[in-house]
């Protein structure tokens, strides 16, 4: 990926890494998300899956919820989502939803990560869209993921 990353992508990257690392002392995926405007924190999550056996519990849907509780709204035009996993296709439905402008990922997910969509999705002629992109400290957003998963095949 050829973008040039500003200092508050890297910090806000930075945060959601520290979401995943929290997912990750749960015993969840560790996948964590920032939910940003205006430089400013609206939301932030970390996979739930397990713990709370919900199957929609990722961590961008966590951080919608937790923007949403604190701005008491549900579209958050303006807005970036930084999350440390490339977005499965219900998430990026649910940032379509909320009208986030851009989401900015970490580590590309090639068995169910939403970019093997795009272009049947950007075909489509939905209401909304965003600016995707991806490979933002991609390699510490897939050493946190290798390191969970090499535990739980030695566990």
């Amino acid at each position: 990926m050829t973008t040039l990353w500003s200092g508050d992508d890297i910090h806000f990257m930075r945060l959601a890494l520290q979401e995943a690392e929290q997912a990750d002392r749960l015993d969840e995926v560790p996948v964590g998300a920032v939910l940003v405007a205006e430089g400013a924190l609206l939301g932030r999550g970390h996979n739930h899956p397990i713990r709370q056996n919900d199957p929609t519990a990722h961590a961008e849907v966590m951080a919608l919820r937790d923007a949403g509780a604190w701005t008491r709204n549900y579209r958050f035009a303006g807005a970036t989502l930084y999350v440390t996993l490339e977005p499965c296709l219900m998430c990026f439905g649910a940032l379509l939803h909320a009208r986030v402008d851009r989401v900015v990922f970490g580590a590309s997910d090639p068995k169910v990560g939403v970019s093997r969509w795009l272009d049947t999705l950007q075909g489509a002629k939905l209401n909304h869209s965003f600016v995707f992109e991806g490979g933002l400290l991609a390699a510490e957003c897939r050493d946190l993921l290798q390191g969970f998963f090499k535990r739980r095949r030695q566990a």
